[in-house]
């Protein structure tokens, strides 16, 4: 047994804790209560993973998010820069994303997404990310400060980082230089591969085996659906499937898991890109990732036929429903979604015990 399997044993058995300190109920534990609600865990990061927390937080009360940290652009890249801490910026639109409906949550969205707008070192700084970075230094621990941001905000779920250690995506990027259409570089940086105007082959992380943090593995064991994407297909999606200690988790759970597609090819990073590719290279960088799912806009999908036949690789059925916007925008429909996400877990696979 390898040390990251061991870990993973324990954290299965000891399971993460519920709120109040109590132990969380393993699904392979005592049955629900009738009633109970499905617990669910969403991987991802920036607006991908807002728009599917801000569907999912409408069917489910337990609810986390588990983000990636290698964000290096912006306010965030600054504050990681000056102070070597975590990326806050993809944490913090996670927990926007999470806040309740009401005047409470509403005005407390609005403050954390303030950015500042000045001609001094302040501007373009988010509130949100300097609030979570001053209780990352007050507390000296990650999942504590974001618990307590989460408290004052209301926010219906739990926002997790994937590491406790800022990471470097790395992308191998062919004709990133456009005089050499044919050459393969290697781009640092997330900011920077989500704009190359190349085409990316693989990424990966450095540090390459970054440490998992012990609470987002212990969500995913515990979970009953596991939900992935949309999002950034290089540097939002697939990093998650970078960190060992994550994947395992991912590969071992008992969750159902699903895969959300995007909307649309995003320019640059997935430019040209069809449904079924987007397939194609998750499977490459995780090959022994199974899926129970793959939702997909019904008007994204040119072919049903062969995304079909590349989900079937992963052992998952495609559901097609509209998620977008009527407005023509790619960008997802909090309800529209929302209801394609209840409809899959009523109706694939072991009906929950929630129903």
């Amino acid at each position: 047994m390898t040390g990251r399997t061991l870990r993973l044993s324990r954290l299965r058995r000891v399971g993460p804790e519920g709120r109040g300190g109590k132990p969380a109920e393993s699904r392979g534990g005592k049955p629900r209560r009738r009633g109970a609600q499905p617990k669910v865990v969403a991987l991802g990061g920036g607006m991908g993973l807002s728009a599917s927390l801000t569907a999912l937080r409408r069917i489910t009360g337990d609810l986390t998010a588990v983000v990636t940290v290698a964000d290096d652009g912006g306010s965030s890249g600054r504050l990681r820069d000056e102070l070597g801490v975590l990326p806050p910026g993809d944490l913090r639109k996670a927990l926007a994303a999470l806040c309740g409906d009401d005047d409470w949550g509403q005005t407390w969205a609005r403050v954390i997404q303030h950015r500042f707008q000045s001609k001094g070192d302040l501007h373009e700084h988010a509130v949100g990310n300097l609030l979570i970075v001053a209780l990352w230094e007050q507390l000296g621990d990650h999942v504590q400060a974001l618990d307590l941001v989460g408290r004052l905000l209301g926010a219906h779920g739990r926002v997790l980082p994937m590491s406790a250690v800022p990471l470097e995506l790395q992308a191998l990027v062919k004709g990133h230089d456009p005089e050499r259409p044919e050459d393969i570089d290697t781009v640092r940086g997330q900011a920077t591969v989500a704009l190359t105007t190349g085409e990316v082959q693989s990424v990966h992380l450095v540090p390459h085996d970054p440490p998992a943090v012990p609470e987002a593995v212990a969500a995913v064991l515990d979970a009953d659906w596991v939900v992935l994407g949309p999002g950034s297909w290089f540097s939002s999606v697939i990093p998650h499937l970078l960190v060992p200690e994550l994947l395992d988790a991912l590969i071992e759970t008992k969750a159902r898991r699903v895969l959300s597609l995007n909307l649309a090819p995003q320019p640059g990073e997935t430019e040209g890109f069809s449904p079924q590719r987007h397939l194609e290279v998750l499977g490459r960088h995780a090959p022994k990732l199974a899926l129970d799912v793959v939702l997909a806009d019904e008007a994204a999908v040119p072919d049903r036929d062969l995304l079909t036949d590349a989900a079937q690789r992963f052992g998952a059925a495609v559901e097609l429903a509209p998620v977008a916007r009527t407005d023509g925008s790619p960008r997802h429909d909090p309800e529209l979604l929302a209801a394609a996400y209840d409809r899959i877990f009523r109706m694939h696979g072991r009906i929950g015990p929630w129903r």
